[in-house]
């Protein structure tokens, strides 16, 4: 009995996501090794978590130890959804860990609240009571 052939369709659909890869290593090849690695790390979570970023948004993903003295935050940011690292993108702490920001959408929100209050200062801020009563108090007679 002879083998029956395999079309060799099903072999290059096997491997078609190694051609995804070499172009994702082309981008990264002109960076250091080290950053090229945070960047394939941030692309596999926000693979890995899909529609969950928006549950996770604001939140720590992993802490890193670079060195003895330099610590890695993997993040999601809160404002822009992306899955960040602090020494990529900066990185705004929230204390309460529910609002961590990058350092773009840091930048951005910061200007954004001191444009507001500088236009709350040039409209006179915000309007106050007098303190004392506009009522008339009766005469004692």
């Amino acid at each position: 009995m002879g083998r029956a052939r395999k079309s060799k369709t099903s072999k290059r659909d096997k491997y078609a996501s190694f051609g995804d890869m070499a172009d994702e290593a082309d981008e990264d090849a002109d960076l250091p090794k080290d950053e090229a690695g945070r960047r394939k790390i941030k692309r596999q979570y926000g693979e890995l978590l899909g529609i969950r970023i928006e549950k996770l948004r604001g939140r720590i993903l992993n802490r890193e130890r670079i060195n003895k003295t330099i610590e890695g935050i993997y993040f999601i940011c809160a404002a822009c959804l992306k899955v960040c690292h602090s020494l990529d993108d900066g990185f705004s702490e929230d204390p309460a860990n529910q609002n961590n920001l990058c350092g773009a959408c840091a930048k951005a929100q910061a200007a954004a609240t001191s444009a507001a209050a500088a236009a709350a200062k040039e409209s006179g801020g915000p309007s106050r009571r007098p303190t004392r009563s506009t009522r008339k108090r009766a005469a004692a007679s």
